[in-house]
Parts: C-alpha cells; structure tokens; sequence
C-alpha cells in the first residue's frame, strides 16, 4: 500500500498541491483527473520522488523507486542509443539480465533504430516496454494514451488490467476519459491542487459530466457556429 500524507509542493509563491491525502492498494487502478495546471503531474513526480514536496509518500516495501515504474507524459530518450540499447539499459538499472526483446516487442518497435528519432508515440511506447519488462510492482502512468495510435491504446488497456491482476498499485492520468472508465477503479479529482472529491465506479458518468463543464465551460457558447 501507498500512504500520501499531506503532500504539498509549491514553486516559489506558486502553490501547485495543497495538503493531498491518499492511499493506493496493490490490485486497483487509479486514474488522476483535472484540467491542464491543475498539479496532476506535479503530483505524480512527487510521488515518484521526482519533485521535492512537503508531507509523506509511505510505502509498506520502501523505498518506493526500487519497486516503481514511472511512465512520462513526453518521454526524453538519449542520443545515440537505440530502442534496443535503452531497453537493455533500464533492465541493467534493476539488476535483470534479458536479451530477447523482439519476442516481447508488443508495440512493434524498430529497436535498431536510435529512439531520439522516434516519434512521440512510439517513445512513450518504449518507454513502457521498459517499465514492463522491470517488473515493478507500482507504475505511475502520466497520460499513457495521448499520441499512441488506437491499437496500441487497445494493447495498453488490456495490459493495465492484466496489471491489476497481477495486484500491482496503478495510477493513471488521462484526458480520454472513457480509457480510465475501461480500466479504473476509483477516480481522483484534481482542482487547482486540492482533491475535490474521489468516486467509485458507480459514479464515473456523473464525473465524466463534471469534468466537461469544468473543461469547457462556457467556451462553446462563445463561438457563433453557422
């Protein structure tokens, strides 16, 4: 289990997360949502250890980043080292001794290929083989299906629930709503750096409602369509 405990995290004057408190159990699927500044990925990187914050991340088997996967939403590859290479690179971080990536390619990949030249989508994807291959027992994925093609938004749905039953901790942002529908448990509401509310399945439509008007707002309104 992941405890947050009143994680706050400011940028001078700028207070980005105010007093977050949660907890994460191994098994569930957790999506963050909110409009764009609203501290969801600020959140996740302090989670990881990534931005210094104030308060508490607990994990029962610390420390966290030896167990964590973190998935960016626009994921830097070095220059000069191919799809491959990175792959073998991220294993030797965690100890793993694996050569055969072409059997366990999902996304297709052109791993002989340096991965600075891949596209967005096709780093994000590469970026998540990696994470995979770990076998880390919590993943923190920032936006995993913006720029992927929809196959491959299919492949990575069923992977997160075959995660889940693998009774990993999964969070998940996401502005597709109807993705974190399909694969959540529980759904966090993020507003100007406060948790607003949490909802269970059961409420996921009436969210979806709250987060167009909170999105859109009056904007339509503004446009004379002819």
């Amino acid at each position: 289990m992941i405890r947050i405990k009143h994680l706050s995290k400011a940028y001078g004057n700028h207070q980005v997360l105010r007093d977050i408190n949660l907890e994460f159990e191994p098994g569930h699927v957790y999506g963050i949502v909110g409009a764009n500044g609203a501290g969801k990925t600020t959140l996740f990187r302090s989670i990881a250890g990534i931005e210094n914050h104030d308060g508490e991340v607990e994990y029962a088997n610390s420390p966290l980043k030896n167990d964590l996967g973190f998935l960016d939403a626009q994921p830097i590859m070095m220059s000069k080292i191919t799809g491959w290479e990175y792959l073998k690179l991220v294993l030797i971080s965690r100890g793993i001794a694996e050569e055969n990536f072409e059997s366990q390619n999902l996304f297709d990949l052109p791993l002989g290929q340096y991965a600075e030249t891949y596209s967005t989508g096709m780093k994000k994807k590469l970026a998540l083989t990696g994470i995979l291959l770990q076998a880390n027992q919590v993943l923190i994925l920032d936006e995993p299906f913006n720029g992927v093609d929809i196959q491959s938004n299919l492949i990575i749905i069923e992977l997160i629930k075959k995660l889940k039953a693998l009774n990993k901790i999964i969070l998940i942002s996401s502005h597709i709503f109807s993705t974190l529908s399909e694969t959540c448990d529980q759904i966090h509401l993020l507003k100007e750096g406060v948790i607003e509310k949490s909802v269970l399945k059961k409420d996921f439509t009436a969210l979806e409602s709250e987060m167009k008007d909170i999105i859109l707002g009056n904007q339509l309104k503004q446009i004379n369509l002819r």
